[in-house]
């Protein structure tokens, strides 16, 4: 072995056994306990189909999970909407004044989930501030039930609940790219338009990338705001995972639901990282005749 490679080993030795004790050895017990039965006294290590049968056999959870993936893809499109023209007006920001709005974002931030998804419950229920406002209007006669408990809610509450993670790392993104590119391009005669499509854009696609990747993970695995804003329209398959473990009593079979969330959730990233690897190569092929 060579004395870099050793060295390297070395440095990151301690975050290797963080991992390997805090998430691979977890994920592979998880796993184990998916095979396992429950009886009346816990869990009976003995070896069975009945959870993956189970879960097979039950189209509910297919149906879930497919509509747990479908709003974690469009929270994240959402997201990213409407976080790019945050992070770039504050990148564009200078001074005192761009800190002061960095603070400013963050500030909400600094109070848990739960909290801040509480607080939409007094905006949009029906005795809430906006159904208040439009009964004052004469817009509506009486409150309307489509603001809360429904697939909507869940949408406003995950896109409110995750921006940062999205504003954050396009902000970092943009924020590095070198001022004299932005002169070279107003030299070369580009507008505005031009500049961000051909500079801007393309050179914070890594913050795009980082931040759409956490928001689609939070999202997949949020139950937190789909049980306080959705109801039971707005279950997601996060919350079935929960009852199973906290209602149900049902480890083994939470293990199982637990796992194949887990599985999708690697070949999507897996999938999604050699999409954007083959997209680069085209890319790079196509800027480059030779």
């Amino acid at each position: 072995m060579k004395p870099n490679t050793r060295s390297a080993l070395t440095l990151a030795s301690p975050s290797i056994a963080w991992l390997v004790l805090f998430v691979a050895i977890p994920c592979l017990f998880m796993l184990l306990m998916s095979f396992l039965s429950t009886g009346i006294f816990g869990i009976q290590f003995k070896f069975t189909w009945r959870n993956v049968e189970q879960f097979v056999s039950t189209p509910l959870y297919g149906y879930l999970l497919f509509k747990t993936f479908r709003i974690s893809i469009f929270t994240t499109i959402i997201t990213l909407v409407a976080a790019y023209p945050v992070a770039l007006f504050l990148s564009r920001q200078h001074g005192t004044l761009k800190t002061v709005l960095i603070l400013f974002l963050f500030l909400p931030f600094w109070i848990g989930n739960v909290v801040r998804t509480f607080a939409w419950l007094p905006i949009l229920g029906r005795g809430g501030v906006i159904n208040q406002i439009l009964l004052d209007l004469h817009i509506v006669s009486e409150p309307a039930d489509w603001l809360l408990y429904n697939d909507f809610a869940v949408y406003l509450g995950l896109v409110y609940v995750y921006l940062l993670f999205m504003v954050l790392p396009i902000f970092l993104a943009i924020d590095r790219i070198e001022p004299a590119l932005y002169e070279a391009a107003r030299d070369l005669g580009a507008s505005g338009w031009a500049t961000f499509r051909r500079v801007t854009l393309p050179l914070s696609q890594p913050g795009i990338l980082s931040g759409s990747i956490m928001v689609f993970l939070l999202a997949f695995g949020a139950f937190v705001t789909p049980a306080l804003m959705g109801g039971t329209s707005g279950i997601m398959y996060s919350n079935v995972i929960a009852t199973q473990f906290f209602a149900d009593n049902n480890w083994t079979f939470g293990s199982a639901l637990s796992s194949v969330m887990t599985v999708l959730v690697i070949v999507f990233l897996a999938a999604s990282g050699r999409f954007v690897g083959l997209r680069s190569v085209f890319l790079s092929r196509a800027e480059d005749p030779r």
